[in-house]
């Protein structure tokens, strides 16, 4: 299966091609950026190490390499400028991202083409992305919060001395400020999460609070988050290539799930070779079903300002 990263010279795009080098799944990965030498010094990097890893074709291409592509990832992205508003922030990615997109059209997708969306406010552009694309909705997805139910996962794991892998919880909603977590379905191994001794309402605040405040934590210490978050890729990518069909909190295309529609946020979400195969409503706790319809009303208040 071929593999497109577009954002591939980036430190997400460049983690992102190395997760998937590590997970040798990938027939070929191909870095595209708008700095073609850097794109090119990264799949130099990743082709040196091949003989220790798998046999695949790793190089810089360009937009018409995207024509057979299998999946597509995009990470590219703008930072905030200092002062700057989040909504400012937005309307410059969200343009940046038209322009993206604009050159995949013209590049002549592969109708059966996977798109996955990585790059920031990802709900907002994933959106987008389906709109622009001319693929069906089911082919279109963002990373949603893959990564920050990873994180929520991994935190209570740390706080608890559990092992990560056993610790499933889910944050469901909009990759930012109105995420919500899933407390009432969280289990260990298979057994409720709740039951386990120090699982107050105090242990769940603070959990919660540094699972969202966790990308930044990251940015103070070391510029940018990169391997989680190439872990997180590499989860729905291999749930794509090898059909899966995992259940994943990516963001899709929502309409009538837990009565929210013509949104592109994160709920249970089957994840295989067709993309988006079907959402779950699981039953949730009026709290929760009531912070992820807000979550979806938050976004819909943010895509009609967005320019």
């Amino acid at each position: 299966m071929k593999v497109s990263i577009i954002g591939g010279g980036g430190r997400v795009g460049s983690c992102a091609a190395f997760a998937l080098q590590m997970g040798k799944i990938a027939q070929e990965i191909v870095l595209l950026d708008a700095n073609a030498a850097t794109a090119e010094g990264e799949a130099l990097d990743l082709m040196h190490g091949a003989a220790y890893t798998a046999d695949q074709v790793i190089r810089a291409g360009t937009y018409a390499d995207v024509a057979k592509t299998d999946l597509i990832i995009i990470t590219a992205g703008l930072r905030r400028k200092p002062d700057e508003s989040r909504l400012d922030l937005i309307n410059r990615n969200v343009s940046l991202f038209k322009q993206i997109m604009q050159s995949l059209v013209d590049a002549t997708l592969n109708p059966k083409a996977i798109i996955l969306v990585v790059s920031n406010p990802v709900d907002i552009l994933t959106h987008l992305a389906i709109k622009m694309s001319g693929l069906p909705a089911t082919q279109v997805l963002g990373l949603g919060t893959v990564l920050d139910t990873s994180r929520f996962n991994s935190l209570i794991a740390s706080s608890l001395k559990l092992p990560a892998t056993q610790v499933r919880a889910l944050i469901l909603g909009e990759h930012g400020d109105t995420m919500l977590p899933v407390w009432s379905s969280a289990t260990v191994d298979g057994l409720p999460l709740l039951k386990f001794p120090g699982i107050t309402p105090t242990f769940q605040n603070q959990i919660f609070e540094r699972t969202q405040k966790s990308g930044a934590e990251v940015i103070s210490r070391k510029g940018g988050a990169g391997w989680a978050v190439a872990v997180a890729i590499n989860e729905v990518a291999e749930s794509i290539m090898l059909d899966r069909k995992r259940i994943l909190p990516v963001s899709s295309l929502v309409n009538g799930t837990y009565g929210i529609r013509n949104v592109a946020i994160s709920v249970p979400t089957v994840v295989g070779r067709k993309g988006v195969e079907g959402h779950f409503e699981l039953e949730l706790w009026p709290k929760e079903l009531n912070a992820l319809q807000a979550s979806a009303k938050a976004l819909n208040d943010t895509m009609a300002k967005v320019g």
